[in-house]
């Protein structure tokens, strides 16, 4: 699309966008909703540019790329088998290891394109399905928004622990294990940090919050990432903040002025900050090479 026709997209749009991604679900009503919003433009051509692009999913890093070595695999889950795709460095080893947590969309090629970033930081990158209990991430990933509403959270927090005990004796790994997810992801690392103390870095990006009461339950360092415009997920940050203090957890809250909920998915145009994401980025590989290595 030739930049002059590219739909001008509002933060009401981006708002409307959230609500329908993450609450709604209901994709006639948010069509219709941001239609009204659109005017003289398409609501189509709008909705498009706020979508992930199946084609920038392909990613920064090649799947092929010969400094890597990449593997679909299966594991134990916690109570069937989990599949994920495994990423890391072809030459040398042992590594820290780093669970990438996809969103709501389910494992897919922008999620595995991150795992291969992070393997290329130096770390074994595994990216599980956490719709694996369900028969897997479909091909439609606006099939797989509501398979999540399907997940009990306490089934995925546990298979988050099953992926870290798979992690920690993995040939490649040298036993330490961290995490980062984004969206439901960073809300999924939070849950699982609550309940995995062999966890050692726990990073959400716009994630929700765990319960206050299960904040002490935390042994990870935390490192939680947030656009400053995304009022939905940040409206829950002082009530975490406060019991991360009183549980005495290492932990770093950052705010990103200006960016919006999943700022770091360079598949969405009209919600990707490169500033943000490459900020956040820097600080998070930080965290990893400094506790797991």
């Amino acid at each position: 699309m030739d930049e002059r026709d590219t739909p001008q997209i509002s933060q009401e749009m981006i708002n409307l966008f959230d609500d329908y991604t993450h609450l709604s679900l209901d994709r006639r009503k948010f069509m219709d909703n941001l239609a009204k919003l659109a005017g003289s433009m398409s609501a189509a051509a709008v909705a498009a540019s706020m979508m992930a692009s199946n084609a920038k999913a392909q990613g920064l890093v090649p799947e092929n790329d010969a400094r890597l070595v990449i593997e679909d695999v299966t594991y134990p889950g916690a109570k069937g088998e989990m599949r994920g795709y495994l990423a890391y460095p072809a030459e040398g080893g042992p590594f820290g290891a780093v669970i990438v947590v996809h969103e709501n969309r389910g494992l897919n090629a922008h999620t595995k394109d991150v795992a291969r970033r992070v393997a290329l930081e130096g770390f074994v990158a595994l990216a599980p399905d956490f719709l694996s209990d369900l028969g897997g991430t479909p091909a439609d990933e606006e099939a797989a928004r509501p398979m999540f509403q399907q997940l009990p959270a306490a089934d995925v927090a546990a298979n988050g622990v099953a992926t870290i005990a798979w992690l920690k004796t993995h040939a490649k790994t040298n036993g330490k294990v961290g995490a980062m997810g984004f969206c439901w992801g960073g809300g999924t690392v939070n849950n699982i940090a609550t309940v995995a103390p062999d966890l050692l870095a726990a990073v959400p990006y716009y994630g929700g919050q765990p319960d206050a009461a299960a904040v002490p339950n935390i042994k990870a360092k935390v490192m939680a990432h947030y656009g400053g415009l995304d009022e939905r997920i940040n409206a829950g940050i002082p009530a975490f903040e406060a019991a991360l203090k009183a549980a005495g957890t290492d932990y770093q809250i950052f705010i990103y002025e200006g960016a919006n909920h999943a700022f770091n998915n360079d598949t969405s145009a009209a919600r990707y900050s490169k500033e943000a994401s490459d900020l956040a980025w820097s600080r998070t590989m930080g965290l990893f090479k400094d506790v797991l290595a």
